[in-house]
């Protein structure tokens, strides 16, 4: 390795868990995530074409209008409670902010915005489009006396998670340990015995993989509980499944191309599907209300998307082509619209998002 003592300059990442796991041994795939999406996410941009993917609320502003009208609509239902915030978590460059605002203000709706960013790259890019946008490390430091109308998209699947591999008759925690080549790992069954796993588990065949979102989990039900409290709701898009299941779904993008997830940690977007069982189950736990999760499509088109892309194509017939690709790249199946998958949370005395209809 070049990670020498000798060597001139900062180390990178990837020297930086090479010498972590030479110190101490191996590292679990939670922490491996953790440290290389922290590293990822906190020195650049990584959306757009010039960036390493693409989002539905940078694929179309239908997206970002849907989803703020769909809570502006709750909030209205509910008796227009005073104070409400908005609040995004991993708001992106803040487009869907952007967006979603626009169209509360048409429906006679300004909430405060309040967002859970940590990176200082897309921070700034998010005080350039929303001004008086106030920014939070973690959902404990957001005001608690106040409803919360809370955005989640592509969030939790950006969130490490512990994979478990059955070995003979036991299930262990995987662990990564460095390969020769520099910035190269790989994932291997490590010695901790995992034993609080589905009953889906005792089935499973030999090297079968479990994974386990305990951070995700714990995110969701601070949250839920916090709505539980303040009232509001939740609308979290992600893609994902509906849990407990087999399999390995870590992976890396880079250059909107799928890239090899142990090499070169914190230079590509590592990602994991999202159990939707698991976070609603959190939310059931704390009192509230779960609707879906439906797909994507199904939840836009329940909408209005339709009639939104009509009225957009009428009013710049120029673009009326792209936007209905835009549409149906949001909403087909053969794309985002059943991959993707929509769940709502609220607060049992508040309305019922729209969307999850049928």
């Amino acid at each position: 390795m070049s990670a020498d003592p000798l060597t001139p300059g900062p180390l990178t990442l990837a020297q930086r868990l090479a010498r972590q796991i030479d110190a101490g041994g191996p590292i679990s795939v939670a922490h491996y995530i953790s440290e290389a999406n922290q590293h990822y996410y906190g020195t650049r941009d990584p959306l757009g074409r010039g960036g390493d993917f693409t989002t539905a609320p940078e694929i179309s502003q239908m997206f970002g209008e849907l989803v703020g009208l769909a809570l502006a609509d709750v909030w209205l239902r509910s008796g227009r409670r005073p104070g409400a915030l908005y609040t995004e978590l991993g708001p992106g460059r803040g487009t869907l902010a952007s967006d979603a605002l626009r169209a509360m203000e048409r429906a006679a709706f300004a909430p405060r915005v309040h967002m859970v960013e940590t990176s200082p790259t897309l921070r700034e890019r998010q005080s350039a489009l929303l001004p008086h946008v106030v920014h939070h490390d973690s959902i404990e430091t957001l005001p608690d006396d106040a409803p919360l109308l809370v955005v989640a998209n592509e969030f939790f699947d950006a969130l490490p998670v512990r994979q478990s591999i059955r070995v003979g008759d036991e299930w262990r925690e995987r662990v990564v340990i460095r390969r020769e080549e520099e910035g190269r790992f790989m994932a291997v069954p490590g010695y901790r015995r995992i034993a609080d796993l589905p009953p889906i588990a005792a089935e499973a065949p030999e090297g079968a993989i479990i994974e386990t979102p305990i951070i995700g989990a714990g995110i969701a039900y601070a949250l839920a509980n916090r709505i539980a409290r303040q009232g509001g709701a939740a609308i979290i898009v992600d893609y994902g499944y509906v849990g407990p299941a087999l399999g390995d779904t870590l992976q890396a993008v880079k250059a909107h191309q799928f890239a090899d997830a142990f090499a070169d940690p914190g230079e590509a977007d590592l990602t994991t599907h999202v159990d939707f069982t698991m976070i609603g189950n959190m939310a059931r736990h704390a009192g509230l209300r779960v609707m879906g999760p439906v797909g994507q499509g199904h939840f836009l088109t329940q909408l209005g998307i339709d009639a939104r892309a009509d009225q957009l194509a009428r009013t710049d017939p120029t673009r009326a082509a792209e936007i209905m690709a835009a549409r149906d790249r949001l909403t087909h199946a053969d794309a985002m619209g059943t991959l993707f998958q929509a769940m709502a949370w609220v607060h049992p005395d508040w309305a019922e998002p729209a969307g999850f209809e049928g």
